[in-house]
């Protein structure tokens, strides 16, 4: 199938006008140190479950398994967005979003729509202004992307087209109808019939002994005191005994081996075609396969590749991988797609739209921080390090 059927097809699907029901993902993974290797999912407040990890119990081939959450929706599409800004940055892809340039204590930082929390509605836009000193909403786009309803995303399309894909809500605003869209892409990685590891965490010192004390004197200038009341491992010198247990008398997190590590990942059809984009004509058809294709792009230059780097600890080989069209069929039918054939289908689709008379703004919109943003960024950049270290 060449990219003008595939674009076809993914069009006719996306806005409900085939038997395609969705693109599912699925791949399985081992420990890049092999099988048996101990990994390390995230951790979360331990609340009442006893553990950082979320445990679940799930089914798997007709029976129930204890499983293990390695990375979530939410981690999985913060991927595929940060795969997409990777392009982007190397020239490769152009998409539209938003950019905050921040410039604080001699050090430049750029947040974009696709790594801030949440996107293009985030607090960090709704506090920014333009190069002529407007508030962000008050410009035209920021005035369409805060007028967007689910009758009409086009203004989200336009400026930011990845908020369709992965999900949006505009919280921050005091809206009382905040728009809301849910993602029409997801993906989670687990990991079966887990068994929890035991870790002892600590410190060894050439030099100093733990047992010495010191006086801090003026923030980080300290002294050392026999009297003081501060031991030198509290100021990051000394030894530490090896322990099971942190600060607050909690386990150290230990890791899992598991059985399996899968990767689960949908494109909803159903979930595109309640995308609007102005009037439901062939436009809006066109607009609906470049957000399918944006989807597939993310979704092959985050996972596409030969293993995984979810976190420390968290290394991962891909062992096999299948996508597959889903729909009436008896079964799914087998679909095979790389990076390149994914932009390649991308910037078609594009293409189409444009034909239609459906066009996006390509290049990002800059910002900067309004001046409460500003002075907020610049008291907080060094902040929390103490209180870091206290913890």
């Amino acid at each position: 199938m060449d990219v003008s059927e595939l674009y076809e097809r993914l069009a006719a699907a996306a806005s409900l006008e085939s038997m395609d029901a969705a693109l599912r993902f699925r791949g399985a993974y081992e420990p890049a140190a092999g099988v048996g290797a101990k990994v390390s999912p995230p951790t979360y407040p331990v609340e009442d479950r006893g553990t950082p990890y979320l445990f679940e119990e799930r089914r798997r081939g007709g029976e129930g398994m204890r499983a293990v959450l390695l990375d979530s929706r939410q981690a999985q599409a913060n991927r595929c967005e940060e795969a997409l800004a990777r392009e982007v940055e190397r020239g490769r892809l152009r998409i539209p979003h938003l950019v905050l340039a921040i410039e604080t204590h001699g050090r430049r930082v750029r947040i974009t729509s696709l790594t801030a929390p949440h996107r293009s509605r985030d607090a960090y836009f709704r506090d920014a202004e333009d190069g002529d000193g407007r508030r962000f909403d008050d410009t035209e786009p920021g005035g369409a992307l805060g007028a967007v309803t689910p009758e009409d995303a086009s203004a989200l399309y336009r400026y930011a087209p990845a908020d369709l894909v992965y999900g949006v809500w505009d919280s921050h605003r005091g809206l009382r109808l905040a728009a809301r869209f849910p993602r029409v892409y997801t993906s989670e990685m687990v990991g079966w019939n887990p068994a929890d590891g035991v870790r002892a965490a600590g410190r060894f010192d050439l030099i100093t002994s733990g047992q010495m004390k010191a006086t801090v004197v003026e923030g980080r200038d300290w002294v050392p005191d026999p009297k003081g009341k501060k031991r030198l491992s509290e100021l990051g010198l000394g030894a530490i005994p090896p322990t099971t247990k942190n600060q607050r008398g909690q386990s150290v997190p230990g890791g899992v081996t598991l059985d399996g590590i899968e990767r689960l990942g949908v494109l909803s059809f159903p979930a595109l075609a309640r995308v609007r984009l102005g009037e439901d004509g062939e436009a809006a058809r066109a607009g609906r396969a470049v957000l399918a294709s944006l989807a597939i792009l993310g979704d092959r230059l985050a996972f596409g590749g030969a293993g995984l780097f979810l976190r420390s600890g968290c290394d991962l080989v891909k062992v096999s991988e299948e996508i597959t069209w889903v729909g009436s069929a008896p079964a799914p039918e087998p679909f095979e797609i790389d990076r390149a054939t994914a932009l390649e289908l991308f910037r078609h689709a594009v293409g189409r739209a444009e034909e239609a008379g459906l066009v996006w703004h390509a290049e990002p919109i800059v910002l900067r921080p309004r001046a409460n943003l500003q002075q907020a960024i610049d008291d907080a950049f060094f902040a929390g390090i103490e209180e870091l270290q206290e913890d």
